[in-house]
């Protein structure tokens, strides 16, 4: 009896160690109104809140939130969030409502989301929670009759390498990881009760337009054309200042392999003196000179995001600019009608 109970404990541990790969973040539709509602009332300034749910195998269910304040430098403010966030929890828990931290919500502007505080938020959720997703919502986006919400995660392959905080080229090549591996979208399925879709069914007119097909038609998209633009030069700039760094350390790591090996001819010349002296030769390396210690190479981690932002900020470009000839030639063909 006791070999079997040991022996179902094992299977069973093993089994939430293989634990299924996440495949749907299961959103419930009054979730997505509340995040909705919280980044539109603040934008543009960005903010942030908790998401709760169930982890079931390979669907993560987001089934309540809840808003942060806003956040600010001051410690003792910062000490006020945190304890907010505790009593939220434990009020939701005495009402029965699920209090399980499945990840966090945060707004962006563009989709400008891509920064190393992702990732460490990302880290120090993961420490604690085996998976969690952070779901992004663009207002600006939004505004374009489009509904900008993507569930996002760390792929394995870059956390591994985060931790140990090696991002030089040899170890992105052994680890065959480039920059468009960083993020993984997850896909998003909107989840609603039968109650409230037979309610939503009861409010739904008659007609079938409605202002978010309006939106979609408005011709004039200069003012996100132009923010786009203007936010991809930036991201141009930041990653020609990268390249910068990483010329200046293959000019320095270059002018350090020529003074290496002029040192060792020097040393090579002086021990053949010295062998026919009769002499014992010196050793060809010397760690105590400044020229054979090593250089560190710079962090790839910054160019990878500043590149994973430019590729957003073209295809935002590229969606709108597709979207805005199709409106066009509508524009066109009506008139000539």
């Amino acid at each position: 009896m006791a070999n079997s109970m040991a022996r179902s404990f094992l299977q069973v541990a093993a089994t939430e160690e293989v634990a299924s790969p996440l495949r749907v973040v299961q959103i419930e539709g009054l979730v997505i109104l509340k995040i909705i509602k919280h980044c539109k009332e603040f934008s543009p300034a960005l903010v942030t809140g908790q998401l709760l749910g169930l982890d079931v195998g390979s669907v993560l269910e987001v089934t309540n939130c809840f808003p942060f304040p806003i956040r600010e430098e001051d410690e003792e403010i910062e000490a006020d969030g945190a304890n907010y966030q505790l009593e939220m929890m434990r009020c939701l828990r005495e009402v029965n409502v699920d209090n399980n931290t499945v990840g966090w919500y945060q707004s962006t502007i563009l989709g400008s989301y891509q920064t190393v505080e992702l990732i460490e938020t990302f880290t120090n959720y993961q420490e604690n929670i085996r998976r969690c997703v952070c779901i992004i919502y663009d207002p600006s986006r939004s505004n374009q009759g489009v509904l900008a919400l993507k569930a996002l995660k760390l792929s394995d392959s870059f956390m591994e390498l985060y931790r140990a905080n090696n991002f030089t080229g040899e170890k992105l090549r052994e680890k065959n990881l480039s920059w468009v591996d960083i993020f993984e979208e997850i896909p998003i399925k909107v989840s609603n009760s039968a109650l409230i879709s037979a309610f939503m069914t009861e409010l739904e007119s008659d007609t079938p337009v409605t202002q978010c097909d309006y939106d979609r038609l408005q011709l004039s998209t200069k003012p996100y054309m132009e923010r786009n633009v203007e936010f991809l030069i930036e991201c141009m700039d930041d990653l020609s200042m990268e390249q910068q760094k990483f010329q200046f350390y293959y000019r320095s790591l270059s002018r350090q392999q020529a003074q290496q090996q002029a040192w060792l001819q020097k040393r090579r010349t002086e021990n053949m003196a010295r062998k026919a002296a009769g002499e014992e030769p010196l050793p060809e390396e010397d760690p105590s000179n400044p020229i054979f210690k090593p250089i560190p190479e710079p962090s790839r981690l910054e160019s990878f995001l500043v590149t994973n932002q430019i590729a957003n900020y073209c295809n935002q470009i590229n969606g709108v600019a597709g979207q805005n000839f199709n409106r066009l030639y509508l524009m066109k063909s009506l008139q000539d009608n």
